[in-house]
This record gives C-alpha cells, structure tokens and sequence, in this order.
C-alpha cells in the first residue's frame, strides 16, 4: 500500500511539502501581518487618532463629566481599570472597518487567488490588531498613571490583569472579523457602533452596580466587560465596588470563561465565512 502526499502550491507556482506546510503557514501570516503594520506608517494620523481616543475618555471622566460613583477611595483607581477594558471592547469598530475595506477593495479576493496558506489573511488581521491593543494598553496605563492612578498589588498580578484585557480584545476582534466579513461595507460599520457603545456603557466601567437601580445592577455585573473590569481591579489591588453577587465574587472566573465562549462561537464563524468568500 502506498501513500499520496498531496503538494500544497509555493510561491512561484512551486509546490510544498507536506512537511513544510506549517512553515509556510507561518511565514504567509507572517507576510500578512507586516502587511498590516505598514498601513500604520503610512496612516500615521488613523493611529494617532485610535491610540487618542480612549485617553480623551478617560481624561473626560476623570475631569469633566465624573467616574467611579459609588466607591469609596480614589475614583481615579477604580475608572482607570475600567476604562482599559472598554478600550479592549472598542477597538471592534477598528477591525471592521480595515477588513470591510479589503473587502470592498477585493483585496481579499486577490489574496485568495494567490499560493498563500488559506487562513493567512485572517491571521496577519488577528495578530496587527493585538499589537495595536498592547500599544493602546501602554499609552492608556501611562496617562493613567499621570492622572494618578496606581497598581497596588505586584508585577505578576498586574500581568495577570493585562493578561485578562488581551484575553477579551482577542474575544472582540474575532467578533469584528465575523461582522466585517457579514456586513462587507464599510458603512455599516456606524451601525454597529451603535450597538457598541450601549453595551459597553452598560457596564462597571464607570459606576459601581450598587449604584444603580437593583435590576439594572444585575444586568450590568453578568456583563462581560463587567467581569473583565471587576477582575483587573482585583489584579491591580483597585477598589472594585463588589456586591458580594455569583458574578462579583467569581469575576476572574467569569473573566476567562466569557472571552473564551465569545472566541468559541466566533472563530468558526469567522473561518466559515471567510472560505465561503467569493464562491
């Protein structure tokens, strides 16, 4: 009996091994994700106005408009954990717009004609956008500390606590990925930064649950942001407005599960409907 190994196309119209092909998987995401941070060199002003955007909120609520209602102690210590997971949250909006472009472009479409590993193009977006959120949590967590706000409890838990924002901006960007490659126009990007923006203010980022109405607090503590907040203020050591809750108490918990549920339905959702593009 014999086996036939089947040859996967290399560049130059060549062939790959079967033994290669994790190599040039590698190297094709890897292609891709240069590809995308070179939009950052010559779209310098797109990432200056996303890396802006988030300080100007903070800047905004610990200012102006007024956060951590309901806790007591610095309210600086519990809006600054908040505010970077609500950063993780919106840079969905980001990763639609550049992958609807592609697509209206046909940018996708040619890269799908071409001898590339199939989920490259994927991948190189996946790995660009979490760069750009390691870079949004550095400028975020320097102004904060501006502002005055401190980690109270060690390295390792303030790692843990970057960990956990990591976690739930890959849960998002799948989320992105999927809608993008749903709505295919970048107009209808507005319309989910309408659904966006709800969400993600019904949550702890600038209010304890405790105070709010008790129906509303409960919504707001089983929100996933919620539970990533909740859970990087405990990392950090911040006042974290518990209501001794399931959720409250169990939010590092909550924290992983959440991300890892949203990335189990997404993912293949988005792998789908990418191989079906174009058919």
């Amino acid at each position: 009996m014999s086996a036939t190994t089947t040859a996967l196309p290399g560049p130059g119209g060549g062939e790959r091994g079967a033994p290669s092909r994790l190599g040039w998987a590698l190297a094709d995401s890897w292609t891709m994700t240069r590809r995308e941070l070179a939009h950052w060199a010559r779209q310098p002003v797109a990432v200056l106005v996303n890396l802006a955007f988030p300080v100007m909120l903070l800047l905004m609520f610990t200012y102006l408009v007024g956060g951590g209602r309901g806790v007591d102690g610095d309210p600086t210590d519990f809006l600054v954990p908040g505010m970077l997971a609500l950063t993780m949250a919106f840079g969905l909006e980001a990763t639609m717009l550049a992958v609807t472009q592609d697509l209206g472009k046909g940018v996708i479409d040619r890269f799908r004609s071409m001898p590339m590993a199939p989920g490259a193009v994927l991948v190189g977006r996946s790995a660009a956008d979490m760069l750009q959120s390691v870079v949004s949590l550095a400028v975020l967590t320097g102004v904060g500390y501006a502002v005055g706000w401190r980690w109270h409890d060690g390295a390792a838990a303030a790692l843990g606590a970057v960990g956990l924002l990591l976690l739930l901006r890959f849960a998002m960007l799948w989320v992105g990925i999927h809608l993008a490659m749903v709505a295919e126009r970048p107009e209808m990007v507005s319309a989910v930064q309408i659904l966006v923006w709800p969400v993600g203010f019904l949550s702890n980022v600038f209010a304890t649950p405790e105070s709010m109405p008790g129906w509303l607090g409960a919504v707001v503590e089983w929100n996933p942001m919620s539970a990533t907040a909740t859970a990087v203020r405990e990392l950090f050591g911040n006042p974290g407005g518990a209501t001794g809750s399931w959720a409250a108490e169990h939010a590092q918990l909550l924290a992983v599960l959440w991300p890892v549920a949203i990335i189990a339905v997404f993912f293949p959702l988005a792998v789908r409907r990418f191989a079906r593009l174009s058919r």
